[in-house]
């Protein structure tokens, strides 16, 4: 184990960062791609959509919910092991998919075998990379995360390839296959001490604070909501095409388009929460607004070209929102906290991503077309950005974007995590004549008084 004082902002940081980003690709890519297989699922089983929204639902359900599992035990055995015993069943449930010969086959091996094992992998990653970088974390986070977007415009055309010559058994198989290089990201991770880490409750204490921590509680219900809204086009864009006469192949495409825009929406987002003054909640409410906004129009386009536009615009917002939802977790709850407060909210966000794609497959099987499934979904994120303006110092102009929030602001019996050192320092370390009062007996209790500026380093 690598031992820091504070984050190194680089180093090995990076070789996480590539890491994230296959990973990424590997769990996500596949999720997003998963439209492609939906209009197999229905011709072959003959189910009707709703039911079969319930794989990727229960993939994506199984993935949060169960990564308070892989954080607890990244926190006891590091996340390398971890990562590579959740590539090994990710491929695995890929594997028996292919033997499948009903949806509840599906349902178990895709949606909890492979579910199970996307719950091992990328909480834990995310958690790792985040200890590795403090000042540039939200561009590290965009840099990561673009894997998502790359595997997503490669896999959509890919997959739809691989059915026209091999089946969904054969193309299932070669996924599996695919998926087995997540236990080579594993062998990537580099566990990270930090200074702040002692000072750090263990789990149950941890649950405790992030339970009476009114910011995290409102941010978590926030990303539930918009995690609800988020995977439609994931899951139904392609048969909505299909439903407007465009052909299988152009609407794979569409897929494409949207993972290119997803792919630079992440970078310029990166960078610009590291460099864009002002909390950084205001930002990811911003993309929010739009990745809701672009979702309610879809259903008005029905011509190529206006189509292709909202492509463009939901990809760059919605995966401009993606790596600041995680990199503004540690400014609420800490370095040394990430691990629970990224597992607690994977969890409950799995509620979103449970419910998502089931209701959107219900609206369309009552309504006869997908209009009230996209412009539901885009509710359910315009409800969670109006959640975000709650925040803290998010009308504040000279707040930080990237200072840990004190837990005991909200939760007065629980310490705060330690702030990152070049941030700030106390007003009694500035001050050379507080400091020849603080002398024992002068100033007993100036550590009760004593107040937070920012630095200038």
């Amino acid at each position: 184990m690598a031992r820091r004082t504070e984050p190194p902002d680089g180093g090995w940081g990076w070789m996480v960062v590539l890491s994230a980003f296959f990973q990424s690709a590997l769990v996500f890519g596949v999720l997003r791609s998963f439209s492609i297989f939906f209009v197999e699922f229905v011709a072959a089983f003959d189910e009707p959509a709703a039911r079969v929204s319930w794989i990727a639902s229960i993939g994506i359900a199984v993935q949060q919910f169960g990564s308070p599992v892989g954080s607890a035990l990244s926190t006891k055995f590091g996340p390398r092991p971890v990562v590579m015993a959740g590539g090994i069943l990710a491929a695995l449930g890929m594997l028996l998919a292919s033997f499948a010969t009903s949806l509840t086959h599906l349902y178990l091996s895709i949606g909890l075998l492979s579910g199970s094992g996307w719950a091992l992998t990328f909480t834990p990653t995310l958690a790792c990379l985040s200890r590795y970088f403090s000042r540039l974390r939200s561009l590290a986070m965009g840099l990561a995360l673009t894997g998502v977007g790359l595997s997503s415009f490669a896999f959509a055309p890919l997959f739809q390839w691989l059915l026209s010559y091999y089946a969904w058994r054969g193309t299932l198989l070669l996924v599996s296959a695919i998926s087995l290089h997540l236990v080579a990201c594993g062998a990537l991770l580099r566990p990270l001490s930090l200074s702040e880490d002692p000072a750090v409750a263990g789990p149950g204490a941890q649950l405790a604070s992030l339970l009476h921590h009114g910011p995290f509680l409102r941010y978590t219900v926030a990303l539930t909501l918009i995690n609800t809204g988020y995977f439609i086009p994931y899951v139904h864009l392609v048969a909505h095409l299909q439903d407007l006469d465009w052909d299988p192949l152009p609407a794979a495409f569409l897929l494409s388009v949207i993972a290119i825009s997803d792919l630079v929406g992440r970078v310029v987002s990166g960078w610009l929460g590291d460099i864009v003054p002002g909390p950084v909640a205001r930002l990811l409410m911003l993309w929010t607004t739009l990745t809701g906004v672009s979702l309610a129009l879809f259903p008005m386009a029905q011509a190529p070209t206006p189509l292709v536009a909202l492509a463009v615009a939901y990809g760059f917002t919605s995966g401009a929102l993606t790596p600041l939802a995680f990199s503004m977790l540690p400014e609420l709850v800490g370095t040394g906290r990430i691990y629970c407060g990224l597992g607690l909210v994977q969890m409950v966000e799995s509620i979103g991503g449970l419910l998502g794609a089931p209701l959107s497959g219900y609206l369309r099987d009552v309504t006869g077309n997908y209009t009230a499934s996209f412009v539901v979904a885009g509710a359910f994120l315009l409800a969670g950005s109006g959640i975000l303006i709650t925040l803290p110092h998010f009308f504040c102009v000279s707040a930080p974007t990237s200072k840990p929030q004190d837990l005991g602001t909200e939760a007065p019996d629980t310490k705060a995590p330690l702030r990152r050192k070049g941030w700030e320092r106390t007003e009694l370390q500035k001050d050379p004549e507080s400091q020849r009062l603080a002398a024992p007996g002068l100033l007993p209790h100036i550590g009760a008084q004593r107040t937070t500026v920012p630095s200038a380093s």
